[in-house]
């Protein structure tokens, strides 16, 4: 006997881009915790989500470049589609008030033409290290950023992997009790973590705090000769 056809749904009538916060303890809840907070939320505002065709249908959202567990930020996006119109507005307070504390929803807006991660092409984050020896830090950043190739490993899905940490870093400005990173989105991505991995590797002397403290303050499209982020939705 054939195996009945699941329902085609219709495809979405509006699409909204939504910037949100990880802040506080909150930066420890990892993108699968996320998410399943988020799609609960999305029920909870009355969200008229539209959702995939197949036999399994899930809610049309689009994640962009999530930051690790641990990692705070100013600047994570994510699309979402719906099968009626919405002012964007009236979802950004309607979600923020039904995400858990530390989540906050900052901005939404109607989506343009185009993907989204091609808006997202550049990181700017801040790195804290407290009780880490400032002198030993700036030093780790020159030979770093004077070197052409800093291979790291870190441990994937697929098994401990080497790769380039340098070649992703525009910028490295020491800061007192750290500094403050540029990081270009390429393949593989590279993460605060990873240069920090890398400054180790050059300078083994270096003792770094555990766990650092890391916050990612902007995303959006990185003009490599200046280290400029411009905003995703200009």
């Amino acid at each position: 006997m054939a195996r009945e056809q699941p329902e085609q749904q219709a495809p979405p009538v509006q699409r909204l881009r939504i910037r949100y916060a990880k802040r506080g303890r909150a930066r420890f809840t990892s993108s699968r915790d996320f998410s399943r907070a988020f799609e609960r939320a999305l029920r909870r505002a009355d969200v008229p989500m539209a959702y995939s065709s197949g036999f399994s249908p899930h809610p049309r959202i689009s994640y962009a470049n999530a930051c690790a567990t641990g990692a705070a930020s100013e600047a994570e996006y994510c699309e979402i589609g719906l099968t009626a119109p919405c002012d964007p507005d009236r979802v950004r307070e309607a979600l923020d008030a039904a995400l858990p504390t530390g989540l906050d929803v900052v901005e939404v807006w109607a989506a343009p033409t185009g993907a989204l991660a091609d808006r997202l092409t550049g990181s700017c984050w801040t790195v804290r290290l407290p009780g880490a020896d400032a002198s030993e830090v700036a030093a780790a950043l020159t030979t770093f950023l004077g070197s052409d190739v800093v291979e790291v490993q870190r441990m994937t899905k697929n098994g401990l992997r080497t790769f380039d940490a340098r070649g992703c870093v525009v910028s490295a400005t020491p800061t007192p009790d750290g500094f403050d990173l540029v990081l270009a989105h390429e393949a593989p991505l590279v993460r605060p973590d990873d240069v920090l991995a890398g400054l180790v590797v050059v300078r083994p002397s270096l003792v770094l705090p555990d766990p650092p403290v890391l916050t990612r303050l902007s995303q959006g499209v990185l003009d490599r000769q200046s280290g400029v982020i411009a905003d995703p939705r200009e």
